[in-house]
């Protein structure tokens, strides 16, 4: 990996660039505080006409200590003057302990009046929930306008109540940037600013889907700035560090500078540096990746979808047995035309309100290759209705070997029953085919990445079907760990959670499991009394008795009386 030119090209480069240097210094003065870049964003934030702004950036290039000028300006002026509470957040503490350390100092620059700094808890109040309240570390500022910068280590769930600037910093990095952005925005009806920025991490990243939004002229009362690497230095940014260093700057020092950086990140370069997201790194599995193991035809492998009315439990019962064998009918008729020499695995994601219960059966041919052969969704349907058809589909898989049930919440009880009629596998008895799989971080970390092989060696099939690939798609690279973020997506009423992928990683982990085989190895036949005694004295008995209890004794002993 090089960057876009090499380091002799650089060193020219800045040679010509730094030739007519001498009067610039006389104009303008050595340093301006705030380099192009920077002076470039806090005029476009300055400007009315911003009032959404998406930063493309490169990796530490000084472009959050220029957004705290900008904040400090907007919360140091009386409200008449265009000043405004301003409220940062990123996913790091130590970024936002970072951030209110430079706003304090842009304080003191500007002679602003800061009253105080101080660290406290913000309480955080889930809409939803209304009775959960976590606590978020948080910085805050307080200037004598009345306004105030408040610096958060985590992503509020909500901004209810806020009103002013918000600064989304490393935004491609924090949880449900999506639902963040849908906060954020609603700033804008009062007056409000939102600064979004961010390096990217992976081309299907929330951000770099916004980011294409724009570019595409689908948003465009949004604005848009980037700056990579190469353009940080022409602007002065290692001469600002040999500035700071107390070093003298050269053109040469500069080249050998900037390759070093570039080898240092490696691969990463170009995401990291030159702003040019990686396919799959925010991601977990690409669209095209998807779409192309999805070679299934709906006829051959179906999913099935089953949503009983809302007052379904309030009908009678014979009417709620009349619509759960309908449904039943049509799994039995899919699970007929299975194909009786290959294994199978199954995978359930259990839900009840919210989201989607599904089921997934997988089949395992000769070369292990694995093909989805039904699916089943299940929108309102009750856990005994539930517990019927995962019996069904159990009961009927031919040469099951696994079945593997999320068992974190509501999916606990169900996966206990299905387990006394299947066989509950446990260190004790791991024979049985029923695991019980509390989901989490760990397990994904563990179970994610060989479903991922399988994608890209095109050992897994998959049935077309467009709402799987949202499912997939959700399915979230989150600190290195593939993960199900808490947004969801569809329409009102039709809302999914990556359901289809949870059910889907459950019944691959069933498949890639060792199994023990059935075997019975009958006791040793016990002696009687009667055998206790001499051979002669046995064979001096009646035929009768040799005929009759003997025989009898033996068919005991064998385990077959």
């Amino acid at each position: 990996m090089t960057g876009p030119i090499s380091k002799e090209e650089w060193e020219k480069v800045r040679r010509e660039s730094m030739a007519n240097l001498d009067h610039v210094i006389e104009s303008v003065g050595l340093p301006s505080v705030l380099l192009g870049y920077q002076s470039r964003t806090v005029s476009l934030l300055e400007s009315t006409a911003v009032r959404v702004l998406f930063i493309e950036k490169s990796r530490r290039i000084g472009e959050t200590w220029a957004l705290a000028s900008y904040a400090v300006l907007r919360a140091g002026r009386a409200k008449d003057a265009g000043g405004m509470d301003a409220m940062y957040i990123s996913y790091s503490q130590e970024m936002t302990r970072e951030f209110i350390d430079a706003c304090a100092m842009w304080a003191r620059a500007f002679a602003q009046a800061a009253l105080s700094q101080e660290e406290f808890l913000f309480d955080d109040t889930d809409p939803a929930r209304p009775g959960e309240t976590r606590q978020i570390k948080a910085f805050r500022i307080q200037f004598a306008s009345g306004f105030e910068i408040l610096a958060l280590s985590s992503a509020p769930r909500t901004l209810r109540g806020k009103q002013g600037l918000v600064i989304i910093d490393e935004a491609a990095f924090v949880d449900s940037l999506k639902e963040l952005l849908k906060a954020a925005l609603a700033n804008l009806m009062w007056g409000g600013q939102v600064v979004v920025c961010s390096t990217h991490n992976g081309a299907d990243n929330e951000f770099n889907v916004q980011v294409q939004e724009i570019l595409s002229g689908r948003q465009p009362k949004f604005r848009h700035l980037k700056i990579d690497f190469d353009q940080a230095l022409l602007e002065g940014l290692y001469q600002r560090i040999c500035l700071v260093k107390s070093e003298e700057w050269s053109p040469e020092g500069e080249a050998a500078w900037r390759q070093d950086i570039i080898d240092f990140y490696g691969d990463g370069a170009d995401e990291e540096l030159f702003c040019i997201p990686s396919m799959g790194s925010g991601a977990w599995l690409t669209t095209p990746l998807i779409e192309a193991r999805m070679t299934i035809d709906p006829e051959d492998a179906p999913v099935i979808r089953i949503a009983l009315p809302l007052d379904y439990l309030q009908r009678p019962k014979l009417e709620r047995d009349h619509l759960s064998q309908i449904h039943l009918d049509t799994i039995k008729e899919a699970l007929e035309g299975l194909d009786e020499n290959l294994q199978h695995a199954f995978g359930y994601d259990p839900a009840r309100k919210a989201d989607p219960a599904v089921m997934t059966l997988l089949s395992i041919d000769k070369v292990l290759n694995r093909r989805t052969v039904l699916t089943v969704e299940m929108r309102n349907v009750p856990f005994a209705e539930q517990k019927a058809i995962g019996k069904l589909i159990l009961d009927n898989a031919p040469r099951l070997v696994g079945a593997a049930i999320d068992a974190t919440g509501t999916g606990a009880n169900l996966a206990e029953d299905l387990g006394r009629l299947f066989g509950l596998h446990t260190e004790e008895t791991p024979g049985g085919l029923v695991w019980e799989i509390k989901l989490s971080q760990t397990w994904y970390n563990e179970n994610f990445p060989p479903l991922k092989t399988a994608f890209e060696d095109g050992a897994i099939h998959l049935t077309r079907d467009a709402e799987h690939v949202v499912d997939l798609r959700l399915v979230k690279v989150i600190r290195g760990i593939p993960s199900i973020p808490p947004e969801r997506v569809g329409a009102a009423g039709a809302k999914r959670h990556g359901d289809f992928a949870v059910a889907l990683v459950l019944a691959y982990f069933a498949s890639r499991m060792q199994w023990h085989e059935y075997a019975y190895q009958p006791a040793a036949i016990a002696k009687s009394r009667f055998e206790e005694s001499s051979e002669g004295a046995w064979r001096n008995r009646s035929d009768d008795i040799e005929g009759g209890f003997r025989m009898a004794s033996a068919r005991r002993n064998r385990g077959i009386f």
